[in-house]
C-alpha cells in the first residue's frame, strides 16, 4: 500500500491509474473502526484500485466543536487500511488542501436546514467543499459512505447530481456494537457512564419505528416519544429528534416513500448521531 501526502503527487498518480483501472474511493477523517473498514472492503471487492483518504477537515468544524480533540492514529489506520486491501492511502496536510483563503464559497440550499445542519452552521458547506476537492483530486468511479451519517450521504448524492460528477455513490448500513450503539470514532470520548447510557439512542429510535409498525404513523407523536425516552435515559443533551422524508429531508406529508428517524445527543466530550431509515410500514430499507 502506498501512502501519499502531496495533492500534486496524488493527482499525477490518479491520471495514470484512472486510464486503465476502475477506482473506488473512501473519504474519511481517520481513526478507523469496522464501519470504515466495511466501506474499504466493499470498494476492494468492486474496483481495480481502492483509495482511502484521511483528512480531518477544519472547514466542517465549528468554533466550539472538537477539531483538536478528534481522535487520530495514523499508524493503526495505515495498518488497518492495508489489511483491508486498500491500494493507496491519501493523507494530505491542511496547508496543502487549503494553501490560501478560498476565493469561491460553497453554499448548500437544501437538505441542510434540518438535523445536524440546524445546530452546526457551515458544517455541510465544509463537507461539500472538501469532497469537491477530493473528487477532483482522486477522480473515482465509485465513492463509499456509511449511512450512519445519512444526512451527509443525502448531500453527497445531491452534490454528485448537481455538479455532474461521473461518480456512483454506494452507501452501506450502519455498523453497530453488540449492544446496538452505532460505531463512531467519537465513542472513545465517552465516559464509562455515558457509554452505558448511549445505547438508548438506538433503543429510542427503534421504539419510534415500532409505532410505525403498529400503524401509528403520527410524526409529531413519534418525535415526542423518542425525545422523551432519550431525555429520560441519557444524561447528555438532546440536540434533535426528527422524522423526515428520505433522501429529500423534507417534512413528512404522506406515507408513500422512505423516511428517516434521526437523533443527535451531546455528551460531555462527544456528540453522537444515529438514525433508522424505513418505509411507511416500518420496514428497514437501509
Amino acid at each position: 500500500m502506498q501512502i501519499i501526502r502531496s495533492v500534486k503527487e496524488m493527482q499525477q498518480l490518479m491520471l495514470q491509474l484512472g486510464n486503465e483501472n476502475s477506482i473506488g474511493f473512501v473519504a474519511t477523517m481517520g481513526y478507523f473502526h469496522e464501519g470504515h473498514l466495511s466501506l474499504m472492503k466493499e470498494s476492494v471487492n468492486e474496483n481495480d484500485k481502492t483509495i482511502t483518504s484521511i483528512f480531518v477537515n477544519p472547514l466542517q468544524f465549528g468554533a466550539n466543536e472538537d477539531l483538536d480533540r478528534y481522535p487520530r492514529d495514523l499508524e493503526n489506520d495505515s495498518r488497518a487500511a492495508e489489511e483491508a486491501g486498500v491500494d493507496i492511502l491519501f493523507v494530505p496536510e491542511a496547508i496543502d488542501m487549503y494553501p490560501s483563503k478560498m476565493t469561491l464559497e460553497i453554499i448548500t440550499n437544501r437538505r441542510t436546514n434540518v438535523m445536524c445542519g440546524k445546530s452546526r452552521p457551515g458544517h455541510f458547506e465544509g463537507v461539500a467543499t472538501v469532497l469537491i476537492k477530493l473528487f477532483n483530486i482522486v477522480r473515482p468511479d465509485k465513492t463509499y459512505f456509511g449511512i450512519k451519517d445519512a444526512q451527509q450521504a443525502s448531500i453527497v448524492q445531491a452534490l454528485i447530481n448537481d455538479l455532474n460528477f461521473p461518480i456512483e455513490l454506494v452507501t452501506l448500513p450502519i455498523v453497530r456494537e453488540p449492544d446496538g450503539l452505532a460505531k463512531s470514532s467519537r465513542n472513545v470520548n465517552l465516559t464509562v457512564q455515558e457509554r452505558q447510557e448511549a445505547i438508548w439512542l438506538h433503543k429510542a429510535l427503534d421504539q419510534g419505528r415500532q409505532f410505525v409498525i403498529d400503524g401509528n404513523f403520527i410524526p409529531a407523536m413519534i418525535v415526542k416519544e423518542v425525545n422523551k425516552m432519550i431525555d429520560d435515559k441519557i444524561s447528555g443533551t438532546v440536540d434533535y429528534v426528527e422524522l423526515l422524508s428520505y433522501p429529500e429531508l423534507e417534512p413528512v406529508t404522506d406515507t408513500g416513500n422512505h423516511f428517516i428517524l434521526a437523533a443527535a445527543v451531546q455528551f460531555s466530550q462527544a456528540r453522537l448521531i444515529d438514525n433508522l431509515i424505513f418505509d411507511s410500514e416500518g420496514n428497514l430499507t437501509r
